[in-house]
């Protein structure tokens, strides 16, 4: 498959969120990417980053993910909460506390020391160097989704959810996470950008892929049936953005099921 990166429309689509993000704002500032996994959020934060620094802006780019609680630190949320926050992934299972001081910090002026982890250990590893920033990229498969409704919440959207939260409980910790800390940190962000995947059919498979490339470098990763069952916990607020972020965010940005880019719009 051609890497979608090197064709016409990507580089065209990059160009444009570089000037924008030049032209919409003052700095220092966060950045936000969102888009269900496999979309191409880290990508994209990468090629920002590299074409920020040649116009002379400090700029950085961090994960989400990067933000992850320890394996130890999500047993104790499984064992006083709910089983299934075990598995790292939702709301509730990073160190948001830590990604809102590390934002307010590079609002302030200040250096910063950014986080990294590592999914084929599920476990944090060493932080990145200090650095001063005037743009901080963040991107991740749930930033700036808002919280569902209580109707929302009621009815499982998968079979995860019907035999392993019957009662709710899980996903309304999850919510209340997201009207909690992660609004917050949401407000945070100077502008929005969304990566819009076609369907959560596709989303699967991309996934699948990245899996493919942790076997590939590290020999370990889940498998097929491993992986289908750690997808499930993402389907809701995958979904969930399909809805909210036409209206959420600053730059949509579509794909088709090869990840070409076919459409940018931005407000």
């Amino acid at each position: 498959m051609t890497d979608f990166r090197s064709s016409a429309q990507y580089q065209t689509t990059l160009a444009q969120l570089v000037k924008k993000l030049q032209s919409d704002f003052s700095l220092p500032a966060v950045i936000g990417i969102s888009g269900a996994q496999g979309s191409g959020k880290s990508t994209l934060a990468a090629l920002l980053v590299q074409q920020l620094t040649l116009h002379g802006i400090k700029a950085a780019a961090v994960s989400l993910d990067d933000y992850y609680l320890s394996k130890v630190q999500r047993t104790q949320l499984a064992q006083s909460i709910h089983p299934l926050l075990a598995q790292r992934g939702v709301p509730g299972t990073h160190n948001i506390q830590q990604a809102i001081k590390d934002a307010y910090a590079v609002l302030a002026g200040e250096a910063v020391t950014l986080p990294k982890f590592d999914k084929a250990l599920d476990e944090p590893a060493a932080p990145l160097p200090l650095q001063q920033l005037d743009i901080l990229i963040v991107e991740g498969w749930c930033v700036g989704v808002t919280p569902q409704t209580e109707a929302e919440l009621a009815m499982p959207v998968n079979t995860l959810e019907a035999s392993e939260d019957e009662d709710g409980r899980w996903r309304h910790y999850i919510n209340a996470q997201l009207a909690g800390p992660y609004t917050e940190y949401w407000h945070l962000l100077k502008s929005l950008i969304w990566l819009q995947a076609p369907n959560w059919d596709c989303v699967c498979r991309w996934r699948a892929r990245q899996e493919q490339q942790l076997w590939q470098q590290h020999g370990s990763g889940m498998t097929d049936i491993e992986l289908a069952r750690f997808m499930l916990p993402f389907q809701r607020l995958t979904q969930a953005g399909w809805q909210q972020m036409p209206q959420r965010a600053n730059s949509i940005i579509t794909l088709d099921q090869q990840q070409n880019m076919t459409l940018i719009t931005g407000r």
